[in-house]
């Protein structure tokens, strides 16, 4: 059976496809009955099923009948960093599922280097009228930035989340991967495998998630290794969150002989084992290496890398549960979130070599 829609005139856009409902049923996993129901309205279908079937025909790209569009409930605004990292575009996908299938509109905006900055997009979405704003990785996570910016935002009465970077001076909800928790994953695992001359290839120490992973890295390193912070301190680089500055740090921490690096993110991660295998050494024969993220780049990596999986759909669930609470008025527990990492074992580490 296939179900018609909305064609346009002769002037206008091609017709779109026809839907077909047995196309749409095995998408969305239903029966067809199910699928006609909702596109009829009946009762007897669930809020999940109906989203879907709903989800269904935007994979397949049918257009929504008329009737199925639901008009928004507000306008969220969602601030980003750049998008290279693609830890970033995975986060703000979570949140912008989460927020329609609540009824709202998300505004992605990105930071861009010699774009608009953070507080040039805040004025807009304000200006536009949004309902709240979630911020992702923004100046809140860095210790050296103004965080009034954030209490003149509560004063013009915009609620909002922050995801990644505590701040006690700004009273809001949090949403962060336990850091800490992350390192101690990533120090034991390679320990485990012998590993002692352990290395850390980090961004820059004013931002806060970069801080609590020198704290869990540094307290692992004493705990299971029985190094000094000054002796594992010296085996720390910081350097940018990019490929090019994991291939940086490399070359120091393998000068500094190295077996392993433990790295702030996966983009790090490939330019370190670009790094090792430059200078002739196998990737884990000689060196081991731990990414953080578990991003969709993952796939590519050769060999498959090992590293740290932040639970992007449940920190961005969480965060946009936390911001509907402050919009109803419910924004009682103003405090961080923090949400427990896994440490996904895969080909990029193995034992320390003799």
């Amino acid at each position: 059976m296939a179900v018609p829609l909305p064609a346009g005139g002769p002037a206008g856009p091609p017709a779109p496809p026809t839907a077909r409902l047995a196309d749409i049923a095995a998408q969305a996993g239903v029966s067809e009955a199910t699928v006609s129901r909702v596109f009829n309205g009946r009762a007897g279908v669930s809020p999940t099923t109906r989203q879907s079937v709903l989800a269904a025909l935007d994979v397949l790209g049918y257009d929504r009948p008329v009737r199925l569009r639901q008009r928004s409930a507000g306008l969220i605004g969602l601030i980003t960093p750049e998008l290279n990292n693609p830890i970033f575009p995975a986060l703000a996908q979570v949140i912008e599922q989460v927020l329609t299938r609540y009824g709202y509109t998300p505004l992605l905006c990105t930071q861009t280097p010699g774009g608009s900055t953070e507080d040039e997009l805040v004025d807009m979405l304000v200006e536009r009228g949004v309902t709240g704003i979630v911020f992702v990785s923004g100046l809140h996570a860095d210790s050296t930035a103004d965080t009034d910016r954030y209490t003149r935002l509560t004063g013009r009465g915009v609620p909002f989340v922050l995801i990644n970077g505590y701040s006690e001076q700004i009273s809001a909800p949090f949403v962060s991967p336990d850091d800490r928790a992350a390192m101690r994953m990533a120090v034991q695992h390679l320990v485990e495998l012998g590993h002692e001359r352990i290395g850390l290839a980090l961004g820059q120490a004013r931002f806060v998630p970069v801080l609590r992973k020198l704290e869990g890295f540094t307290a692992a390193c004493a705990e299971l290794l029985g190094q000094s912070e000054q002796e594992s301190g010296s085996r720390i680089q910081h350097t940018l969150f990019s490929v090019e500055g994991g291939h940086a740090a490399a070359g120091a921490l393998l000068d500094a002989g190295c077996t392993a690096v433990v790295c702030g993110s996966d983009l790090m991660a490939f330019g370190v084992i670009r790094a090792v295998r430059q200078r002739g050494l196998s990737v884990p024969g000689e060196v081991s290496v731990v990414g953080f993220d578990d991003s969709p780049l993952i796939v590519f990596a050769d060999p498959p890398l090992t590293t740290i999986r932040q639970p992007v759909e449940a920190m961005g669930a969480a965060a946009v549960d936390a911001l509907l609470e402050e919009i109803n008025g419910n924004g009682m527990h103003r405090a961080e979130f923090v949400f427990q990492p896994e440490l996904v074992v895969r080909g990029s580490t193995g034992a320390a070599p003799r």
